[in-house]
């Protein structure tokens, strides 16, 4: 390895300051010219595996043949195919990106000199349905400028990357369909261990870090055994470890993985698997998520072996340490998932005491009726998203590994003239450095010293995790673990520590979410507050 970043290092050191150079990186894959600029050099496009497309769709990744020669690795490899974003969302890139079915590439950012640093792999949110690792606001390049080498993936979404389907996993040679995009994943970290070392990356030391389903992402990593080996810590920013279907059976009130892809085939009037395969895969995306389509891992026995949360509580998850946490305005930006607000606060309180019985005041403690939308979108929020980052640390923190707790709670004036005071996924920008790279309707990020401050700060606390398991940013608060008195840290306008957060708010989660458990069929996500099921009552075994 030493040779190949001793060339990038002469390739660029006669380039000025922000000039582009073009080094050359001898992998095991093959050889890759790249670009690089400002002691970062970006490969980019990168084929990881092979996906298997038209008539053999629906089948397992196929790891990428080596090449011979020196492949450019110059533009993005283009997305895998997802519906159009709706017009105006703060989501919506500028433009849809190219899509293609073989869309299985990721970006590599390494400083110059890398030699062993610490890898950051960064899986991309979307809802398992839209995303690239192409994105703008996840270059790289400012990252991989504090010392660790940045990886960002693709990875099949929607129907072509989690469909099940009987006739799938009979011809399956271990019986099981779906999950199509995790095992993407993991064919992606299986290359970047074979290859990453030629970057100047340390294949021993492999962080996987996601946002909303890119986090979903990296505890369903967490939970997959044959992903165990390749990667060393995680992060996860607003995940949510809701309940998720079985293969074959129906669980926790949603009907079987092959089920669920059976009812889309006669929804889209297409029988047969074969017909399914002829389809263009645009139209197929788009109909699909049109038809109501819900992409998620399911439990097959093979790729996931159980529920998350029986995984976590099994401890058989991953070994590892894990930063988490969540956004206070997750729901502003995602209201969606919210029901219709109820006539008056008597309406609601009604309907939580129907619903909630013996916990209703628990409930209507901490959701008062006095400001029925802040208590609406507070019970999803920490329904999904707060609950989620509390159990993934305590979980860890009980395997004996040292983890972290955050709460992101900044404001800025566009977020909060629009309404979104620290809305889902308004942290990336800060980790990142790529507040110039937002989407057009994404409300714009200051150009101020404090908010240039407080992504100086995330950048070095994450990239600090990466690199030994501690976070830690030059001149800022220390980052106490969360086994240390329930302890977290609070990003406001700065970051600031703090202990026990929300008092009861992930005991009283964990009761509800006990409880569905213990009835065996109601699943637990946003079906919350006034649209929640009526909960069992009284002991039930949970804790």
């Amino acid at each position: 390895m030493t040779h190949v970043v001793a060339g990038i290092v002469a390739m660029c050191s006669a380039a000025s300051v922000g000039a582009v150079d073009s080094p050359v990186v001898e992998a095991p894959a093959g050889a890759l010219r790249g670009e690089a600029t400002d002691g970062v050099a970006a490969f980019r496009g990168i084929p990881y595996a092979a996906a298997p497309t038209g008539r053999m769709r629906w089948r397992p990744p196929v790891a990428a043949a080596s090449w011979d020669g020196v492949r450019d690795a110059i533009h993005f490899g283009p997305a895998c195919h997802q519906p159009t974003s709706r017009p105006g969302s703060i989501y919506a890139p500028a433009q849809p990106p190219p899509m293609s079915e073989d869309c299985l590439s990721l970006n590599v950012w390494a400083p110059a000199a890398a030699d062993g640093a610490p890898v950051f792999v960064w899986i991309h949110g979307g809802s398992l349905v839209a995303g690239a690792g192409s994105e703008a606001m996840y270059d790289g390049a400012r990252l991989a400028a504090r010392g660790v080498v940045v990886v960002t993936i693709n990875y099949r979404l929607g129907v072509l990357g989690y469909l099940a389907h009987p006739e799938l996993s009979e011809e399956s040679p271990d019986r099981v369909s779906g999950n199509y995009g995790l095992l993407d994943q993991i064919e992606a970290l299986r290359w970047i261990g074979r290859n990453i070392a030629a970057f100047g990356g340390d294949p021993g030391n492999v962080t996987i870090a996601g946002e909303s389903a890119g986090a979903l992402s990296v505890m369903y990593l967490m939970a997959a055994p044959a992903a165990h080996e390749l990667f060393h810590k995680a992060i996860a920013q607003s995940a949510y470890m809701i309940s998720t279907p079985a293969l074959r059976e129906t669980v926790h009130g949603t009907p079987s993985a092959e089920e669920s892809g059976v009812a889309l085939s006669r929804k889209l009037e297409v029988r047969g698997l074969e017909r399914l395969r002829a389809m263009d895969a645009q139209a197929l995306a788009t109909q699909a998520a049109l038809s109501g389509f819900m992409p998620l891992g399911n439990v097959d026995g093979h790729v996931l072996p159980a529920q998350l949360v029986e995984v976590f509580d099994r401890g058989e998850q991953a070994p590892v340490p894990i930063l988490a946490g969540f956004n206070e305005g997750e729901i502003r930006s995602l209201r969606f998932l919210l029901p219709a607000a109820p006539a008056d606060a008597a309406a609601y309180e009604s309907q939580i005491r129907s619903r909630y019985g013996d916990l209703a005041e628990r409930m209507l403690e901490r959701y008062p009726s006095s400001d029925l939308d802040e208590s609406m979108l507070a019970t999803a929020r920490d329904a999904m998203y707060g609950w989620t980052a509390e159990r993934l640390v305590r979980s860890q923190t009980a395997l004996g590994h040292r983890s972290f707790l955050y709460y992101w709670d900044h404001d800025y004036p566009a977020a909060v003239d629009a309404g979104l005071h620290a809305f889902h996924a308004s942290e990336i920008p800060y980790v990142f450095g790529t507040a110039d790279r937002t989407p057009p309707h994404w409300p714009k990020v200051p150009s101020t010293a404090a908010a240039t401050g407080l992504s100086e700060a995330m950048g070095g606390y994450w990239t600090a995790f990466a690199r030994d398991g501690t976070p830690a940013a030059a001149d800022q608060a220390g980052w106490r673990p969360y086994g240390d008195g329930r302890a977290y840290m609070a990003f406001r306008q700065a970051p600031v520590p703090d202990e026990h957060l929300m008092p009861g708010m992930y005991e009283l989660v964990e009761e509800v979410v006990c409880r569905r458990r213990a009835q065996g069929d109601l699943p637990w996500h946003w079906n919350v507050g006034i649209v929640a099921p009526p909960l069992p009552q009284g002991a039930t075994g949970c804790r």
